[in-house]
């Protein structure tokens, strides 16, 4: 398995161009957000039958953020870190949602498909294809990556 900065250096190596940046910096936080969104409608905790907040806890999303936690963890302290505030945004967002009454289901597919779509045109400006095409863990790395280059451009213009 590749170290963080190995993923970091693939990533980034279909992800030069400018406007395909830009497009990640809105899109991956958007399909991150929506994917969460979409898993957390399946109902684990209920078809176990448990009780009280685990019926509502104990779903698609915060399995599918246990299991994607080792991952981070394997990349870095930091890493992991970094993602679990972005869960506990995510998460923040859809009980906002979910309060407000609108559907979750509906938003996420809405936001899920947009973001999709976009990230294709980023690919088509850039003149490759998407990475997880190659190996589907950098789905997981798109996230990193968006913070890295954020952190990078940051960098940049403070000199």
């Amino acid at each position: 398995m590749r170290n963080l900065q190995q993923y970091l250096d693939a990533y980034g190596e279909s992800h030069r161009n400018p406007a395909n940046q830009i497009i990640h910096f809105v899109c991956v936080p958007a399909i991150f957000f929506s994917t969460l969104g979409l898993f957390w409608l399946i109902p684990v905790g209920q078809w176990l039958g448990l009780e009280g907040p685990a019926v509502t806890w104990v779903n698609g999303a915060t399995i599918l953020g246990a299991v994607s936690a080792l991952f981070y963890l394997k990349m870095s302290l930091g890493s992991l870190a970094m993602m679990v505030l972005w869960f506990a945004a995510s998460v923040a967002g859809i009980l906002a949602i979910e309060s407000a009454g609108i559907s979750v289901l509906w938003t996420c597919v809405a936001i899920w498909v947009a973001a999709w779509i976009v990230q294709l045109i980023g690919h088509q400006i850039e003149g490759a294809k998407p990475s997880f095409f190659k190996e589907i863990e950098f789905l997981l790395v798109g996230p990193l990556f968006v913070v890295d280059e954020l952190r990078h451009w940051n960098e940049r213009k403070a000199h």
